[in-house]
């Protein structure tokens, strides 16, 4: 059964996403690349755009279209996220291979499989599965807030300044403001849910097909709680991805100082007038993340639960950090600069939700999409920051830290997380969602957005 609101041409690029049985790590998106340039190079350019931290060449490959306007897409913009890459470069593959795709789309191309490779080879552990949250939480990785890509653009307006863009934001600015694309697409995904999108302003027409793909392709839209109170709805599971003037207004409309921080692509290439598109999809299938019905408990009940759990793990985290810190023999490795930052980070997030767990407009019914939503983050949370953490005592005890406190801290986190594993009863049970179907997801996405532009989409 078809859904009328997916144009015929979207329905059949859907059926040219080939089946994986793994995610690619950096030196397989690089090898995909090189490969598409080598076989179509009167259409293909691979260019070096960029240099990360660690050395690693950072690739842009530009499928031509003369006298068009530019579409700029890039993969793992946080790198425990590798749907993109295989979205990248199968992108890059239809537009090589159907010239009349790439007439309809109406843009020349600029694509990017991996904005940060040191990030995806520190998750190379997990991309070929098995895919369990066990799994995945013990080789997860995700950088500290200064050492993420998609979040050190530069910004300085009123109050807000920051100017500490790393090598590999540098390369998309520099892709940015060479090109000024027209459409942005930046590629990602979450873990256990639905799918759902961000727009940097309303595109009335584009709406229905972003909602009718996933569920076409058995993922429900993402109905749970969003990843910020404060987000604008511009339709169902579509989020506005608001520029730095109204974030900055909202955050500092009671007086408050605006919280150092980098800025976002969306900012950063509002400057050309982009149409920015994230498109977030999951690892694994939640049938509740849809389920807009009432749980018979209060949005309050749920958001004091949550703060609870996300109190005492933020508590766990921060006392292991403490009993280490000045005995560590490699303090400055990303291992452990995240830990430090998401251990702050979970202990704020829950001083916010036991708060507006306490504000009258949190007395209300809450949905089961609601309800289950909120639960997980405590139980996705401590796989992943709590995995980092190991990771981080791990890599001391292999450089030679044998340490009392290291070796009591590595001991304690240890049997703690494989508390969490226990409990966990679906860690075996949860359905992974076959990678075909995010990369098709992802891959439409994209493609309508392009066409929506071009005035092509129906």
């Amino acid at each position: 059964m078809t859904d009328d609101r997916i144009p015929r041409w979207v329905l059949d690029e859907l059926g040219t996403v080939p089946a994986y049985d793994h995610f690619a790590g950096v030196d397989e998106l690089h090898a995909g690349l090189r490969s598409v340039a080598e076989r179509f190079p009167e259409l293909a350019t691979l260019r070096r755009c960029g240099t990360s931290r660690q050395g690693e060449p950072i690739w842009s490959l530009t499928v031509e279209r003369e006298n068009s306007p530019e579409a700029l897409v890039y993969g793992l913009p946080h790198p425990n996220e590798p749907i993109g890459g295989l979205t990248a470069l199968h992108l890059a593959e239809r537009l090589c291979t159907d010239a009349a795709l790439r007439e309809r789309l109406g843009h020349r191309w600029r694509i990017v499989d991996c904005a940060d490779p040191d990030g995806l080879r520190l998750n190379e552990g997990w991309l070929r599965g098995p895919f369990t949250r066990a799994h995945y939480g013990r080789h997860f990785y995700r950088p500290a807030g200064r050492d993420q890509v998609e979040w050190t653009f530069p910004i300085n307006h009123e109050t807000a300044y920051f100017d500490e863009a790393m090598p590999e934001t540098l390369a998309l600015m520099r892709l940015i403001d060479e090109h000024r694309p027209r459409l942005v697409a930046s590629l990602h995904n979450s873990e256990l849910g639905g799918a759902y999108y961000w727009l940097s302003r309303p595109e009335a027409a584009l709406h229905p097909v972003l909602q009718a793909v996933p569920g076409h392709l058995g993922i429900p839209l993402d109905r749970g709680e969003p990843e910020a109170p404060d987000l604008v709805v511009l339709d169902d599971a579509i989020f506005e991805a608001s520029s730095l003037a109204k974030v900055y207004e909202r955050r500092t409309a009671d007086g408050s100082e605006w919280v150092a921080q980098g800025g976002s692509a969306t900012w950063y290439a509002d400057r050309w007038g982009a149409l920015m598109l994230v498109s977030e999809l999951p690892y694994w299938l939640d049938p509740t993340a849809g389920d807009a019905s009432d749980s018979g408990r209060t949005y309050a009940q749920a958001l004091a639960r949550e703060a609870a759990g996300l109190h005492d793990l933020a508590g766990l985290l921060t006392r292991t950090l403490a009993a280490v810190e000045g005995r560590l023999l490699a303090p400055e490795s990303p291992y452990w600069r995240s830990a430090r930052f998401f251990a702050h980070f979970v202990a704020e997030v829950a001083k916010a939700q036991q708060a507006r767990s306490e504000s009258p407009a949190s007395d209300r019914p809450a949905s089961v999409a609601e309800v289950t939503s909120l639960a997980s983050h405590v139980h996705e949370w401590r796989l992943r920051y709590g995995g980092v953490l190991l990771r981080a005592l791990r890599g001391e005890a292999a450089v030679g830290n044998v340490r009392s406190e290291v070796r009591a801290a590595l001991a304690e986190l240890s049997a703690a997380y494989d508390a969490w594993v226990a409990e966990d009863e679906h860690n075996d049970s949860l359905e992974p969602i076959e990678i075909r179907r995010l990369v098709a997801v992802q891959y439409a996405a994209t493609i309508a957005a392009a066409a929506h532009l071009s005035g092509t989409l129906t």
